[in-house]
């Protein structure tokens, strides 16, 4: 699966230093540096249908912050990203919609490139949907299984009379490897009851070990698509997908595990479990999250339809570097609310820092940017506080600074907005 254009990132003088962003699986700041001068992240991707929302946007403007601190940080990154091109609530919206779900999933994706490319968000080095790597997931799945970590449940309604759904035991994981319930989410019991039940978890499925199992491969139902494997024909469940697609791509561990903060349980809970089971090693060094976003009242989602979308906002006329600075108004791990005056507010902020940077340039305008590039290094390198550098910058554009040019590409570099 082909990503998106890579935006130019212009080069700054010097360096800045290795970010600090919080880890939720300690709940504490944590220098995300990575290997030998790489780091990898895994970020979750979109379930291609109504994309792309500003739910959406603002995870992956937060993640993008990483990526861009990093490069000025002198390193090199290694992004993954996946597609969940089969899931329960594609097939749901394609058969609502009476539109194949393969060409729902197509056109939703493309449309979720097109948002990304103008919002100049940095792509990743692999995109990957999960219909292309059915068969190691299904590999993965007999692993678990042939290691006494998965288990057949009865299916009264699988197509074929053998077939049987597959959970993952997460009593046996905990007894047998490094990983237990709560060591990445840090949640209590009856929060991981409630999430699991709201979140796409199946507690009262009759023949699991414990109402948490997760599913790990869905046996073939009339109507549903399905692939062949040797653990009988099916589909994967959410979790292992990305499981699988991160070890793939990033080996056994790396640096940073990001997403919306309601992936925190169960979907990364046991994502990272699956791997683990796998490899015998910690999935992430970091887990990282992102803030949920309202909109008129409550969180923006698919379910309810209160969706802001990019796309609506672009075709209205809305500059795409506006959009970006609306979110960035916002710290990546608050929850906050969309409102049509913090737009006006970004349009007005970005009308006032291009009229700033196209002073002429003067003699002597060097050290005053220089000292906001040390700024804003300072500021972002500690849990991407992009409201304190756009303060930073708010005040310099204030100060009637000339400018040698410098402010215009440390903008773009660190916070992704052209000017």
């Amino acid at each position: 699966m082909h990503s998106w254009s890579r935006p130019v990132v212009p080069p700054l003088p010097g360096r800045g230093p290795v970010p600090r962003v919080f880890d939720d699986s300690t709940g504490a700041l944590v220098e995300a540096r990575g290997v030998d001068g790489r780091v990898g992240i895994y970020v979750c991707g979109i379930t291609p249908y109504d994309a792309t929302h500003l739910g959406h946007a603002s995870t992956y403007l937060a993640f993008d912050g990483l990526q861009r601190l990093w490069i000025d940080a002198g390193l090199e990154v290694d992004y993954v990203q996946n597609i969940t091109d089969v899931d329960d609530p594609l097939l749901e919206r394609a058969s609502a919609t009476g539109v194949d779900w393969r060409e729902l999933a197509a056109s939703q994706v493309e449309l979720f490139r097109t948002d990304m490319a103008a919002l100049r968000v940095i792509p990743p080095r692999d995109y990957v949907a999960v219909t292309e790597v059915v068969e190691p997931i299904a590999d993965a799945v007999g692993r678990l299984v042939d290691d006494g970590l998965g288990y057949t449940v009865d299916t009264p309604d699988a197509l074929d009379a053998s077939g049987h759904d597959i959970y993952f035991d997460i009593a046996a994981a905990a007894e047998r490897t490094d990983w237990h319930l709560g060591i990445e989410s840090r949640l209590d019991p009856a929060t991981m009851a409630e999430f699991f039940a709201a979140r796409g978890g199946d507690p009262d499925r009759a023949g699991k070990r414990n109402r948490l199992d997760p599913l790990l491969w869905r046996a073939a139902r009339a109507g549903e698509p399905s692939w062949p494997s040797a653990i009988g024909d099916g589909r994967p469940g959410w979790h292992i997908e990305c499981s699988v697609i991160a070890l793939d791509a990033l080996g056994p561990h790396f640096c940073v595990q990001g997403g919306g903060s309601d992936l925190v349980f169960p979907h990364h809970e046991f994502s990272a479990a699956h791997a683990t089971a796998l490899t015998g090693e910690r999935f992430a060094d970091v887990h990282a999250h992102a803030g949920m976003v309202a909109y008129q009242g409550e969180k923006m989602s698919k379910s309810l339809g209160n969706l802001v979308l990019v796309s609506a906002l672009r075709a209205s006329g809305v500059d795409p570097a506006a959009i970006r600075l609306a979110v960035l108004a916002h710290h990546y791990r608050d929850d906050w609310e969309w409102t049509e005056r913090g737009l006006d507010e970004a349009i007005t902020r970005l009308e006032r820092w291009r009229s700033a940077v196209a002073r002429p340039s003067a003699s002597g305008a060097e050290g005053d940017e220089d000292a906001l590039l040390a700024e804003l290094r300072r500021v972002l390198s500690s849990d991407l506080d992009t409201p304190a550098a756009i303060a930073a910058i708010d005040a310099w554009v204030a100060g009637s600074h000339p400018t040698s040019g410098l402010v215009a590409r440390v903008v773009d570099a660190l916070l992704g907005v052209q000017l």
